[in-house]
Parts: structure tokens; C-alpha cells; sequence
């Protein structure tokens, strides 16, 4: 029996320590996690898995931290994306808000300028603008979605389905698959959205849970939330190989396939590499058992599908053919949703 076809997309969002202790220095914040890069090498060297590497901006001005993804880049290919933490990439503004500060109030014009020196970086370090993105915290409310084609993106990837988070964008009910939007309107150009692999264990539930919110929401301010944040927890397949156990993961695979999902988009970031860069790797030990996971399930991918591995830039090419947001879309899903 043919083995079913699946593209693959491994996505890192590469940047500095410092993510998971609550505060949000400008500068300061180390960079050693950089090097632990090179312990992926096997993905797309055994595995036929290139990475995107999604640099935010104290990676792409560390001299030293080029020279490493440099040799990465050369030695195994890849796609070298944009990453935006605007806490600590220029412009600094005076804004009225706490770091971090949400793309639902940044003024348009200086989320334009933060996007420019991101911009301007990736072009000094490899002569060309990054194709793809993701925000920093999955904070990427529509108004900002419409700025990133005319900064030179054509690639979006910081949608995760059926994942809440009050006072966030709302993409509870995004596709788990890429789709075609136009965040501009319908005059504007395109983007292709590829959302991380997140599906319902039962088909139809996210549907009645969003319902479910909404009307509990309205009687009860913050009821709603704790609906949906609970659905992540219990009802909610993926791939991400920090939040999710190895046999949920493969469960989330076959799972999607089986309802005609063609890519698998996993990502975890850097500092997850460095013992003690985050909470769920404290020590060396922690940081092998993880990359072990990693290595088993890529390799089990390739023996369950007909894998063909993809950066992030290459899902919006020849070759690939995906579904547009189109208005009913809209009226039946999120008001945030494409």
C-alpha cells in the first residue's frame, strides 16, 4: 500500500535567553543558545528535514551568531526567516504600554519601522529580505497581518489553531493546513498563512466549544476563556515536540492526514536547546532526552509517509496549490481568522 504523501516543515524560532523568565530586556540578554544549533544538523542531513531559522534582531547583529548560521546555511541549506520580538528591535518609541507591547495597539507606523530593521539585518547578513515570519508571542492581531507583504513577506507562520490566550489574537478555528489570505483586503496582496500543526481530537468540537465561550463569555467575563484554554489542554492534538508527548504527536500525524492534511509544521525555539534556556530543560540530560525525541520522531515520520521536507518559504511555490480565506470562510469562523 502506497504510503501517504506529507510535506514536512521543521521551523525554529532562533533568538536570544531570557524567553520564559517573564521580563523583556532590550539588550543584555545572552546568545549561547546560538550554538547548540548544530545539534539539529542530523534533520536535514539524515532525515532530508531543512530548517527555517526564524532570526530575530540580537541574533542577526551578533557577529558571532552569523558566522554559526552561516555554516549551517552552507553546509545543509535551509531558508533563513525573520523573527520579531519588538521589545528589543528598533525603533525604541515611547509608547503608553508595558513590554511587551500588543500588535492589537502598536501604532501601524512603527510596527512598519521594527519590521524594516529586521528587514535591513536579514539583507546585510545574506543580501536578500527574508520571505517568511513569525511573531514574537503569536501576537500577530490582522491590522499588523496586513503589513508584513509590503515589508517583503510572503510567508506567515504565527498562527497556532485552537490555542487561546485572553487579550490575543483570535485564530481559535484557523485551518490546520496553509491557506491564502489577503490581510489588506480584497484589493491587497496575498499571504500565505501556514499555520503550526494543531488539530481536534473530534471533529467538530472546536466549533461547539467557540460557541460554547461565546455565549458563557457574555454572561460571565472570563468564563470564556477558561473554555477554550481548557480545550487546549484536553482536546487538542500536535506536533510540537515541547508541548506534546511523542505518541500524541504521532496520534496529531496520522490524525491530520487521515482528514487530508498535506503539512506537518512543527517549531520549538533555540534557548529550548540550552540546558537551563527554559523550564522544560533544565539541565544537559533534559536537553539529550528532548533531542532524542526528535531524532525518533523524524524518523518515524519517514517510515509512516512519503516525506518531503520544506521550509517555510517553499510552501508559497511551484508545486503547491492551497485554498483561499474566502468571506463564508470568514463569517463562520473568528472574527481575527485570516
Amino acid at each position: 500500500m502506497a504510503k501517504a504523501s506529507l510535506a514536512v516543515v521543521i521551523s525554529l524560532d532562533v533568538e536570544e535567553e531570557g524567553l520564559f523568565s517573564g521580563t523583556y530586556p532590550r539588550e543584555g540578554a545572552g546568545l549561547a543558545n546560538i550554538s547548540e544549533l548544530s545539534r539539529l544538523e542530523f534533520l536535514p542531513a539524515a532525515c532530508g528535514l531543512p530548517l527555517t531559522y526564524l532570526c530575530d534582531y540580537p541574533v542577526l547583529a551578533s557577529g558571532p551568531c552569523r558566522d554559526i548560521l552561516s555554516g549551517l546555511l552552507a553546509r545543509h541549506g535551509g531558508e533563513l526567516g525573520a523573527h520579531l520580538h519588538p521589545w528589543n528591535t528598533p525603533p525604541f518609541p515611547d509608547m503608553p504600554w508595558p513590554e511587551p507591547v500588543s500588535t492589537a495597539v502598536m501604532p501601524l507606523e512603527i510596527f512598519r519601522a521594527k519590521l524594516d530593521s529586521l528587514q535591513t539585518a536579514v539583507r546585510a547578513f545574506c543580501g536578500q529580505p527574508a520571505r517568511s515570519f513569525r511573531m514574537g508571542r503569536w501576537n500577530l492581531f490582522r491590522r499588523a497581518m496586513a503589513v508584513l507583504p509590503e515589508a517583503g513577506f510572503t510567508v506567515d507562520s504565527s498562527v497556532a489553531p485552537l490555542r487561546h490566550v485572553a487579550g490575543g489574537p483570535d485564530h481559535f478555528l484557523a485551518p490546520a493546513d496553509p491557506y491564502w489570505v489577503q490581510p489588506a483586503g480584497a484589493a491587497g496582496p496575498r499571504l500565505l498563512e501556514v499555520p503550526t500543526t494543531q488539530v481536534p481530537l473530534f471533529p467538530g468540537s472546536p466549533r461547539l466549544a467557540y460557541a460554547l465561550a461565546r455565549g458563557l463569555g457574555r454572561r460571565r467575563p472570563g468564563l470564556g476563556d477558561a473554555v477554550l484554554g481548557g480545550f487546549m489542554k484536553t482536546l487538542v492534538l500536535g506536533v510540537n515536540p515541547v508541548w506534546m508527548p511523542e505518541a500524541t504527536m504521532k496520534l496529531a500525524a496520522l490524525t491530520h492526514v487521515r482528514r487530508g492534511g498535506k503539512v506537518l509544521t512543527l517549531f520549538w525555539h533555540s534557548s529550548e536547546l540550552l540546558p537551563g534556556g527554559s523550564p522544560h530543560f533544565p539541565d544537559r540530560a533534559a536537553v539529550d532526552a528532548f533531542i532524542d525525541k526528535v531524532r525518533r520522531f523524524a524518523g518515524w515520520l519517514r517510515r509512516t509517509f512519503d516525506v518531503r521536507g520544506v521550509t517555510l518559504g517553499e510552501l508559497a511555490g511551484p508545486g503547491f496549490s492551497w485554498p483561499a480565506c474566502s468571506p463564508a470562510s470568514r463569517r463562520n469562523s473568528t472574527r481575527e481568522w485570516g
